[in-house]
This record gives C-alpha cells, sequence and structure tokens, in this order.
C-alpha cells in the first residue's frame, strides 16, 4: 500500500480557524479522511458526522450522540450545546440535505457560533454544488495532486500488490510507462492504484496496450462529467482526414514537443488551436484526430448548454466543466462551435451580463490554466466570436480550414472509397476529382453513401463512377447555396489565419 499520509501544511492552515466552513470536493474519502486524521491535532477537538453513525468523536468510533442522524440535529448541537472550545467537525455527504431551508439555517447558524470559537466545520462530498447562501460563505479546499513520483510509486506497488494472488504478465517500455503516469494526473494515488489494478486486472497483462484503456478507467473514477462535458472516444488518426497538410505538420511538430525533454530544452507544452473554416470542411475530424495522435482523452464541451435559468449556475457548470477537464489532464478539451456559447459576449446583450462573466471566466482559465490540456475550439461564423478571443496570444495559432483542393479531394474520396471497402483503383479518381471542386469532406462522404444507396437499391450492383457523379450533382454543394458568406470568411482569414492546407 502506498506511504501513510503525513500532516498536510495546506490543510493544516485551511482548520487553523480562519474560515469557520470549509468545503472540500473529492472523488476519494478515504484519501481525505487519512489526510484529516494526520493532520488534525491530539489538542483540538475532532468530530464526524454520517448519516448513519450521526455526530460523534473522530478519534472514538464507537460513540455517537443519540437522534443526530440528521445533519440538522448535528448542526443545531454544534450551533446551542457544544463546548466553547477549539474543534474540528467533519460532515460527509451532508450536501444534498442543505436544500431543506432548517437544514441550512442550523448550519448558518452553527458557522456562526464557529466563528466566536475558532472552529471549524467541514463539509466532504463529492458533489460540488451547494445553496448560494451556504456558498458565500464557504471556504474552498483543493487537493493537491499527486506529483509523477507518487504515481509512479503507487503504479509500481499496485502491480506488486496484484501478483501476489494471479499471475500478471508485465512488459512496459519507459516511454510507455512515462505516458501512463502523465495520464493518472488528477487522481489520488489510492485512486491511480484502483485504476491500475482493474486494467491489469481485466486480462492478468499490464503492458503497453493497456495506455488507452488506462484513460478510461482513469475517466470512470472521476464520475460523470457533467451534462456540458462529454468523454468522447476519438480513434480518428491523421491518416483519416484528406488535406489538412499546414495542419498536420503542426500537430507532428507539437507531438514531440509533449515530452519532459521538451520543457528541459525550455518549450513549453502547446496550449491550443482555434480552426475557423467552412462547415464540413474537417474541423471537427481534426479536433478528434489531436487526441489520437497524442494519445489522451477527448473532452467535448457543448457550449450551448451552458446557459442555465437559474441565478449563478451557468457560471458553476463552465468552471466546474474546466476544472474536471484540468483534473483528466493530459486531454484535449474540444469546443465545438465556440460561437454558439459565447457569442453575446461582445455584444450588448439582454441577459444581464451573464455571457460576459462566461466569457471571462473562459478566458481566465485560457490564460492562467497548469494543467496540460490542450484546447481545440472550432467556429463557423467569426463575426460572432468576441475581438477578445482572437487576440494573440489566446490561442498558439489560429488556422483557416478552407474548402479542400485537387490533392485534398483526391485523398477525401479515396479514404471515404477504401472506408466503404472498395478499390479506388476502379473508380475514374481523376473525374470525380474535377466533379467535386466546391464541395466539403462532409459533402463527398454525404455524395459516396447517397451512390451506395442508389446502387444496393438497384439489385445490389457494384458501385460506379457515374453513381458518385450523379450524386453529387443531385447536391449543390454549401459553397453555392452560400457563396457569398464563404467568401467573405474567406476574405477575413486571408491575413488573419495560418491556412491549414
Amino acid at each position: 500500500m502506498p506511504t501513510p499520509p503525513t500532516p498536510t501544511p495546506s490543510l493544516r492552515r485551511e482548520l487553523d480557524g480562519t474560515h469557520p466552513l470549509v468545503v472540500i470536493a473529492t472523488d476519494d474519502e478515504e484519501e481525505i479522511r487519512e489526510q484529516l486524521f494526520a493532520t488534525i491535532p491530539p489538542s483540538i477537538a475532532y468530530r464526524r458526522w454520517t448519516a448513519v453513525r450521526g455526530l460523534g468523536d473522530a478519534r472514538l468510533e464507537g460513540k455517537s450522540l443519540p437522534d443526530s442522524e440528521h445533519p440538522a440535529a448535528a448542526f443545531t448541537w454544534l450551533a446551542t450545546i457544544a463546548p466553547p472550545e477549539r474543534s474540528v467537525t467533519v460532515f460527509y455527504d451532508a450536501a444534498p440535505f442543505l436544500s431543506d431551508p432548517r437544514t441550512a439555517r442550523a448550519l448558518r447558524e452553527a458557522v456562526a457560533r464557529m466563528r466566536s470559537t475558532f472552529g471549524v466545520i467541514v463539509l466532504v462530498d463529492r458533489e460540488r454544488g451547494l445553496p448560494p447562501a451556504i456558498e458565500a460563505e464557504a471556504n474552498r479546499y483543493e487537493i493537491p495532486h499527486a506529483d509523477d513520483a507518487a504515481l509512479e510509486e503507487g503504479l509500481r506497488e499496485a502491480i506488486k500488490e496484484l501478483t501476489k494472488t494471479r499471475a500478471i504478465q508485465t512488459e512496459i517500455r519507459r516511454s510507455t510507462l512515462r505516458g501512463m503516469v502523465r495520464s493518472l494526473r488528477g487522481l489520488s494515488v489510492r485512486q491511480a492504484m484502483r485504476v491500475v489494478t482493474m486494467c491489469a486486472a481485466e486480462d492478468d497483462r499490464f503492458d503497453d496496450s493497456d495506455a488507452e484503456r488506462l484513460m478510461i478507467l482513469k475517466r470512470n473514477a472521476l464520475g460523470d462529467l457533467g451534462g456540458v462535458l462529454e468523454f468522447v472516444r476519438a480513434p480518428v488518426s491523421l491518416d483519416e482526414i484528406g488535406g489538412l497538410a499546414k495542419l498536420k505538420a503542426w500537430l507532428k511538430q507539437r507531438t514531440m514537443a509533449r515530452s519532459d525533454d521538451a520543457e528541459k530544452f525550455g518549450i513549453r507544452p502547446p496550449r491550443g488551436l482555434l480552426l475557423l473554416g467552412v462547415q464540413g470542411a474537417g474541423k471537427s475530424l481534426a479536433a478528434k484526430a489531436i487526441a489520437t495522435a497524442w494519445g489522451v482523452p477527448l473532452l467535448r464541451l457543448d457550449a450551448s448548454a451552458l446557459f442555465d435559468k437559474f441565478v449563478g449556475e451557468s457560471e458553476r457548470k463552465l468552471r466546474d466543466s474546466l476544472a474536471q477537464a484540468d483534473r483528466m489532464a493530459p486531454a484535449v478539451l474540444w469546443i465545438d462551435e465556440i460561437e454558439k456559447g459565447f457569442a453575446s459576449a461582445g455584444l450588448q446583450s439582454s441577459d444581464g451580463g451573464l455571457s460576459r462573466r462566461m466569457f471571462g471566466t473562459l478566458l481566465t482559465w485560457m490564460q492562467e490554466r497548469t494543467a496540460p490540456t490542450f484546447l481545440a475550439a472550432t467556429a463557423n461564423d467569426i463575426s460572432a466570436l468576441p475581438p477578445e478571443l482572437l487576440r494573440k496570444g489566446r490561442f498558439d495559432d489560429t488556422f483557416f480550414v478552407d474548402l479542400p483542393n485537387d490533392d485534398a479531394r483526391r485523398a477525401i474520396l479515396e479514404i471515404h472509397l477504401k472506408k466503404r471497402k472498395r478499390d479506388p483503383k476502379k473508380f475514374d479518381i481523376p473525374a470525380l476529382v474535377s466533379r467535386c471542386v466546391g464541395y466539403s469532406g462532409a459533402e463527398i462522404e454525404s455524395a459516396i453513401e447517397s451512390s451506395l444507396y442508389a446502387a444496393f437499391a438497384a439489385d445490389q450492383r457494384e458501385l460506379t463512377t457515374e453513381d458518385i457523379a450523379s450524386a453529387l450533382q443531385a447536391s449543390p454543394p454549401l459553397s453555392v447555396v452560400m457563396g457569398e458568406r464563404i467568401a467573405e470568411l474567406r476574405g477575413w482569414a486571408k491575413d488573419r489565419c495560418v491556412p491549414a492546407d
């Protein structure tokens, strides 16, 4: 097992009585319980509350206050009866009860009593949400993440413990091990050990092929990502995207820079890209391919789902989503169609300044984050984006993804034909390349799909070049339907963005 916790200086400062109400959000209750035991000195009264055991001395597990299983009773006792002494009282999973006005009132009066005695009430919960009146009084304590050395020690210890009960085959390169340790960042040592144990126990092996599985298990260990943050499995590789040659070269160069050696060389890890361009040209595919190329999780933030009718909830959703993304780091955070969530930030909106505040939260996170979370933002309507987002330094680079050129269209046709088990050599590819000028990658794929349906309906005959050409002719591209708007977008991007191809 990992080394027993030692007293934590930052936690000791948090419990010195300066803040009478401290909130700790954690997925690993056992870890924080051990930290509290190691940190609170014997001279301070130490109590704990759970809905099963009620309120009692944390150092004497057998004794509890009668009829204190509901937190309102425990808070009332602290507010009116508890001895006037320095104390720390820890409540586990009490947050759901605080929606009751009587319980919330009892807590606020208990906090007032603690303030006069330099006592502390600690709320330990997995959920971060609290009623606004309680949140205003609380001081949040963020548990320091385990460093790489501790995580590697925990990984090795987990495998060592597992070999006591079953034969485990291990064969891991040092470079893969370093990547695995990086992927475990954001977990406590105990959580990391559980993840490694689950991974190795599935097939009695722990080797290089388990790197992706570790990321999935880590995501599960961190729990629900919330309604606006989605974990996306993205097996798309750069080879499955036609065109975007300059963007691919940029990504491959930055792939080399995501290493410890690069940091020692003085290179900071890449932080983000803004992908502007025509709908269907491959921006979303590129975001997925970044995660695959770097072997990290892909998290999609639904910007349009951030807004909530309750005051303060929208900002909380965004803060929690960004914090969760940082906990999953190293990861790619993909904000698709970012203009939908933050367009009103640059205008005189009627939302009471909500869009502006949320946009400020995003900008602050972009500027100050320390976790290796790479932001991949895509946008179709550049005019809707606030100017502050486009300022130099917000992103490493801004790429414009235009409609594919001849070489890109050829690659796209061949990729999608091969995906559908067709040999590109049996088709007149040059003719199709000429026929689909002005079509996006998504429109070309859609035409191949439509032609397959037509061939299948016609007695399941084999697909032909003419079938694809007919499907292209039947569906005019967006560049024709919205030609003026695309021309305007190209004009704006000409001297402001790096061409993706």
